[in-house]
């Protein structure tokens, strides 16, 4: 089917316009040009394309239109006086809220790709990244072909797509999708970010499930308040976006009010939440060995059985259950998706470097005060687990130009779990490192002090340098210990000032280790 501009301005319930004051005839004959495609990247526009010029924070998206090889625009009034200052003379989609309507009309564009796909979205604080893997492993194993869009990139049938956000803009998206549908994909497991939700990114977009996770503290630098994160959060289980299906983990009291709002959801629950006797699925660690992989109990209805999953920590056994309870609700097997989960493996979640050395050291994307909290937790288990009694080191730091009131909250749930804190610097952005750092440190020290009267001795360090704070953390450690890097995950670059210069925190703490080994060696 062609999609025409005049089709596209009724459906966008805009009006058709050329920036010169030209007559209505030569208005009606550019609205019967085809469009193939839409872009809000002015580099990435074709003779086929729409540029969706929007307004910026810093500068409109109309100055940028000369000189695309673009066949139409779509923007707002204040856009179209832009056009019309600069002389533009191709034929203009005048909308009064751009990103209202952009997700319906690029939807339209690519042929409405995700009435014909299986869409899951998985939304929630943490647990995103690994839900979303567990899907994608699972699905993949059960012989479906699987598009993965989410924070780690995105990938058809685990081959790189180049895409940049958590969630693409919805020009971006609906064009994934209709890539994904052409090559073959049935099924596709996405992340759905507040951000997302709230600027309409995923309009358009025909979700057969969504799942929520979990919600703490996060992005408070763009949700003025928790109440506005949760609202955002809800859209994806309710509201115009809504998926057919709900899927909420009631582990927290955000899941449970959630799923009070929510008619028909199916709630899931772990053990010790208080939740899991009414939960439709719940599940329980049977087992768990040192290097932290678990054996777990799933319930779904009155069909009980266990299954081995190679990720630590409580929250993964939410996130596994979550997972399952997602794939069930699209006809899925539940019980021969879990079997697979075994081979499960996700960057920068809990994972383990291992260069020989005779301590546990670890990686993790936590950037969040409950996920500092819940992975310190979890290296504590592993330990006691393993009868080791070993001390924990952390290396710890706060994004800049992001939620600040976080920072301190982060300090402290560090210092409250772990016996030695390193203070570093993570994506400081444009602002001063310094301070970041200081406010990671007096939450911190608070706790300490505190801690220090109850017999809790913890020390910590400040080191500007990231690779430093890492040395001096693996420098620290002893046999029997456990040393954790968290904040950046998967992350393969720093973000200082405007540049993205590259760092790994998976090969600076290989680094580390190998370093630490060889210095060793050489002192026997």
């Amino acid at each position: 089917m062609t999609t025409t501009l005049s089709h596209l301005a009724e459906l966008a319930q805009g009006r058709l316009a050329l920036a010169d004051a030209a007559s209505t005839e030569d208005v009606d004959k550019h609205g019967a040009v085809a469009v193939g495609s839409i872009s809000l990247d002015s580099s990435a526009l074709r003779e086929d394309s729409i540029f969706a010029a929007l307004p910026g924070t810093r500068s409109h998206g109309a100055r940028y239109a000369a000189g695309t090889p673009a066949l139409a625009i779509l923007t707002d009034e204040a856009g179209l006086e832009l056009l019309k200052a600069a002389g533009e003379t191709r034929p203009v989609i005048v909308v009064e809220d751009i990103r209202a309507i952009l997700g319906n009309v690029a939807a339209e564009i690519y042929g409405h790709p995700t009435r014909e796909l299986t869409v899951l979205g998985v939304t929630g604080t943490s647990g995103k990244t690994t839900t979303s893997y567990l899907i994608e492993e699972g699905l993949l194993a059960a012989g479906h072909s699987v598009g993965l869009i989410g924070t780690t990139g995105t990938r058809i049938n685990r081959e790189p797509v180049p895409t940049s956000l958590t969630t693409p803009e919805a020009p971006r998206l609906q064009e994934l999708f209709k890539q994904m549908l052409d090559s073959g994909v049935s099924h596709v497991v996405m992340e759905v970010s507040s951000h997302a939700l709230e600027l309409g990114r995923v309009q358009g977009t025909q979700f057969a499930v969504g799942g929520f996770t979990n919600l703490s503290q996060d992005h408070l630098d763009f949700h003025p308040t928790m109440e506005d994160y949760f609202q955002a959060k809800k859209k994806l289980v309710d509201g115009p976006v809504a998926a057919d299906k709900a899927v909420i983990c009631v582990d927290d009291e955000w899941g449970q009010r959630l799923a009070d709002e929510v008619d028909g959801a199916t709630c899931v629950a772990t053990k010790g939440s208080g939740h899991a006797v009414n939960a439709g699925v719940s599940a329980r660690m049977v087992s768990t060995q040192p290097t932290g992989e678990q054996r777990v109990a799933l319930s779904v209805g009155d069909a009980e059985w266990e299954f081995d999953l190679p990720l630590p920590g409580d929250f993964n056994v939410a996130n596994a259950a979550v997972a399952t309870a997602m794939v069930a609700a699209v006809g899925v097997d539940a019980q021969d998706f879990t079997q697979a989960l075994s081979q499960v493996a996700v960057p920068g979640r809990m994972q383990r470097v291992d260069e020989g050395q005779g301590f546990i050291a670890v990686v993790d994307y936590a950037h969040k005060p409950a996920a500092v909290a819940a992975v310190l937790d979890t290296l504590r288990e592993q330990l006691d687990n393993a009868g080791q009694g070993g001390r924990i080191g952390i290396v710890v730091g706060a994004g800049g130009d992001r939620d600040s009131s976080k920072r301190p909250i982060m300090g402290a749930a560090a210092a409250e779990r772990a016996d030695y804190v390193v203070v570093t610097d993570d994506n400081p952005r444009t602002e001063d490192p310094a301070a970041i750092r200081a406010a990671v440190i007096a939450g911190a020290r608070e706790v300490a002090e505190k801690a220090g009267a109850t017999g809790h001795q913890v020390e910590i360090v400040e080191e500007g340098s990231r690779a430093a704070a890492i040395d001096a953390v693996v420098a620290w450690a002893q046999p029997g210990d456990a040393v954790i890097v968290v904040g950046k995950g998967h992350e393969v670059g720093q973000i200082v000032g405007t540049v993205t210069h590259h760092f790994d925190d998976r090969e600076e703490l290989s680094r580390a280790l190998q370093q630490r080994l060889a210095t060793d060696e050489s002192e026997k």
